[in-house]
Parts: structure tokens; sequence; C-alpha cells
């Protein structure tokens, strides 16, 4: 059985600007996705630099990037994971 697609979304801002979304439901766990989720949430500016990105690819486990700086994630549910991330990025777009 392979990864199954669950969830993809891309927005273009009217400034340039890229929100992507991806969430794959894996055939099962592992030791870095023990939720059983593979992800990439990802927002970057026009000219395609990384704002923020949270993703658990493997080797890293759950993880975020904020510009240049990675640090660790710690997984709740999707549903915290989708807040989290739309938080950051309305923080990053200077928006309330």
């Amino acid at each position: 059985m392979r990864a199954r697609l669950l969830y993809h979304i891309k927005d273009v801002y009217p400034d340039g600007a890229v929100l992507e979304v991806i969430i794959w439901k894996l055939p099962k766990a592992s030791r870095d996705r023990p939720h059983g989720l593979k992800y990439r949430f990802y927002y970057g500016s026009a000219d395609r630099s990384v704002e923020i990105r949270y993703d658990n690819e493997a080797g890293k486990g759950d993880h975020r990037h904020c510009g240049n700086r990675e640090e660790p994630y710690v997984f709740m549910d999707i549903e915290t994971l989708v807040g989290d991330f739309l938080a950051d990025v309305k923080t990053v777009r200077g928006e309330k």
C-alpha cells in the first residue's frame, strides 16, 4: 500500500507570495512519523524564499523552518498543526 494524498492546496497571494499545504496518510506509522502522516506546509515570499515551512521529512521528524532557522515541532494533532502554521504565516505577513 502506498501513501494516500489527504489534502493539497496551493494559493498565490496578490503580492506573489505562495502558500502550499500537502498532507499524506502513510500506510503505517514509523519512528519519525508516529502519527502516520507525512506533511509539508510552505509559505514563501514572491521571490520564492522560504518564510515558514513545517514538515516531517524522514530522519528528522516533525520540525519547522522560520527563515533560515530550523527547530523541532511538537505534533499534537493535525488541527493544531494547521493552526500553528497559519498563525506563523499571519505573523510573517504582518496581519492580525
